[in-house]
């Protein structure tokens, strides 16, 4: 980013906040849907947006602005899940079979969306995890490795919030490969989240 353009973010510029806003939302919409699922991640975004406008004038510049803000949307998301998980634990209608569930299926709604998070969250041991910025660039990395098609249709999905009439017509396939591929592509995102919490690695 030029200098003078980082100056004029730093001094709170509102023009150049909302070019950033317009750039990058539908990219950190993607970064924290394996996190919060697809229903909550708007409201994550926003969140992080409001923090990253706060904190803009502690940006040096010595990452990519979207690295920064992605490191801020991914932490956002974190401890959106953690008091998701508190609220849980602490429910009177909790499932208790719930924790006994096996298999994929009971992660999923009939619509693909999110069923519950992770059940392992080591957060008394930060010192063993990757910080936001490193997730999301675990996240980009496995996005760019997925194959073009899984990767696009939970673009067309997750990011851009297409529907699968939209998706089947644009893609020429079938409601069903389409669901199925969405599935897949969640199903690494969701893996990779649950392994990163556990192990503090990709």
């Amino acid at each position: 980013m030029e200098t003078d353009k980082l100056a004029q973010l730093r001094s709170g510029d509102p023009v150049l906040f909302a070019e950033l806003v317009r750039d990058h939302h539908r990219a950190l919409i993607a970064l924290t849907v394996p996190i919060v699922g697809i229903s909550e991640a708007e409201e994550v975004v926003q969140n992080a947006w409001l923090k990253a406008y706060q904190a803009i004038g502690s940006f040096a510049g010595k990452s990519a602005i979207r690295t920064w803000l992605g490191s801020i949307a991914i932490n956002e998301a974190r401890m959106q899940r953690r008091q998701r998980k508190r609220e849980l634990l602490f429910s009177d209608h909790g499932d208790e079979n719930q924790n006994t569930e096996d298999g994929l299926t009971q992660r999923f709604t009939e619509r693909g969306h999110w069923q519950h998070p992770p059940a392992h969250w080591h957060i008394d041991s930060p010192e063993s995890l990757l910080t936001g910025e490193q997730l999301a660039e675990c996240l980009e990395r496995l996005l760019a490795a997925m194959p073009d098609n899984q990767r696009c249709i939970l673009e067309m999905r997750d990011a851009s919030g297409l529907s699968f009439e939209e998706i089947c017509n644009a893609l020429t396939v079938s409601a069903s490969n389409a669901r199925v591929l969405l599935h897949r592509a969640r199903t690494q995102l969701f893996k990779l989240v649950d392994h990163y919490e556990e192990t503090g690695e990709c």
